[in-house]
């Protein structure tokens, strides 16, 4: 679980305990629950370097963003595999939702970050507030 690094910032990490809430509910219903409830949802894998990097990114412009590691998740693997078929791709973390809509992986987020897309989205969200 991370918390807090001083390092480059904060992010709030999905408890243990959320593992179990998604016990008999189709993966996909459980990923667009999980990715309502913040305002930036990343699906990451916690030995992942682009996860790793996904993350700071975000922490580094001031975001907070929701973090379900889905190898500490007991489910994590049905929710890795409805990710691949929501993507239609093998490549699948990390991936990130901002206000509750699928931005997409890594690429994708550079591409918003890149083009001047991505903060007004994180505004939008609620992410961002200057």
């Amino acid at each position: 679980m991370h918390y807090q690094t001083a390092s480059w910032g904060n992010y709030v990490a999905a408890s243990r305990n959320n593992g179990m809430v998604g016990v008999g509910v189709d993966p996909l219903e459980r990923i667009e629950r999980l990715a309502s409830e913040n305002a930036v949802v990343i699906f990451s894998i916690s030995s992942c370097c682009m996860c790793h990097a996904i993350k700071r990114l975000f922490c580094g412009m001031g975001v907070n963003p929701a973090v379900h590691e889905l190898d500490e998740d007991p489910l994590g693997k049905d929710l890795e595999r409805a990710l691949i078929r929501l993507l239609g791709t093998s490549s699948v973390v990390p991936v990130v939702f901002i206000g509750g809509k699928l931005i997409g992986t890594m690429d994708r987020v550079m591409a918003c970050h890149i083009n001047g897309t991505l903060v007004p989205l994180l505004k939008e969200a609620g992410a961002l507030w200057l």
